[in-house]
């Protein structure tokens, strides 16, 4: 069995390419892709080349873990049926390429376990899943609710969404992009210069730009805390005699677990969390490459799609 892939060949150098998958077992399914997100953030370091070495990691590689498509077979062991609507996070069933992330394919072979069955009735927002779970696990991650988001991309309107699906006063977001400041939905979104007098408790920061870590710090109040929301491929640093006069707590959110996707999937069911809006433009398998730049480089794309319904 094969599949159409994305492929990043070596870093710099995107193909679309056919790819042997590896053979099923009874705990798998295949799954029929219809839509695969771009990631803005890691998949532009991995093929950058910039992304810090992780197990596993080596080109070439299938890139992505923002999939949603339909089961055409499922294992006996699977816990899945045909017909199933999934989300996958990410697969490893190639026999000729790295799966890292795995997902950006037009066919997968995944564990039945790792899959997450949906019921989107617009299947494309279902690719979303996991940023916002990771929006969920930053919200979280601390004690208080955050009352500043650094980043108004999609990742940042998550978490402003989830701090006010979850019964928490809407949070202020900043963005240097002025484009970028339009689509708030019951928050304010502004430039940092627009907010200067705020002091917060807790502030997310969702841009992964390591430049606005002073900047945070110095709107927190005493005992506050910074969380990371981001992913900063480089090292990060801050300013520590300001920190340390306001000792200050910081915090990492990394990866989202089981709990967060549960629960972001019964806000959804709930009405009280919406995934609209946020999908910006869409492409063809065939277009890939201009996709990813688009999708890297311009400020008006939120959330870039790849419609594997269309022929590779």
């Amino acid at each position: 069995m094969q599949t159409a892939a994305i492929v990043f060949e070596k870093p710099g150098t995107l193909a679309v390419r056919q790819l042997a998958l590896n053979n099923p077992d009874s705990a798998d399914v295949v799954v029929q892709s219809q839509f695969s997100g771009i990631s803005s953030g890691t998949e532009k370091m991995l093929y950058e080349g910039t992304m810090p070495t992780f197990p596993g990691m080596q080109y070439p590689l299938v890139p992505g873990y923002e999939t949603v498509g339909t089961v055409i077979e499922a294992g006996a062991a699977s816990g899945r049926e045909v017909g199933d609507q999934v989300f996958v996070p990410g697969a490893n069933c190639y026999a000729e390429a790295a799966g890292l992330f795995g997902a950006s394919a037009s066919r997968l072979v995944v564990p039945g376990a790792r899959t997450v069955k949906t019921r989107f009735d617009r299947p494309e927002e279902a690719a979303l899943l996991a940023l916002a779970a990771t929006a969920h696990h930053a919200v979280f991650r601390s004690a208080r609710p955050a009352s500043l988001v650094i980043g108004h991309g999609v990742l940042g309107r998550l978490i402003a969404r989830i701090i006010i699906s979850t019964g928490n006063p809407a949070p202020t977001v900043w963005d240097t992009v002025a484009a970028r400041r339009s689509g708030a939905e019951g928050y304010t979104a502004v430039s940092s210069g627009e907010d200067r007098d705020q002091r917060h408790d807790t502030i997310i920061d969702a841009s992964g730009n390591t430049a606005v870590i002073d900047t945070a710090i110095a709107r927190l109040n005493r005992r506050g805390e910074l969380v990371l929301a981001g992913f900063y491929g480089r090292r990060v640093d801050f300013d520590f005699p300001f920190a340390f006069m306001k000792e200050i707590s910081m915090s990492i959110a990394a990866e989202f677990t089981p709990a967060d996707l549960e629960a972001v999937l019964a806000l959804i069911d709930a009405g009280r969390l919406s995934l609209s809006g946020l999908i910006t433009h869409h492409s063809a398998p065939a277009d890939a490459a201009e996709a990813y730049r688009t999708a890297f480089n311009d400020p008006d794309c939120l959330k870039m799609i790849i419609d594997w319904r269309k022929a590779a």
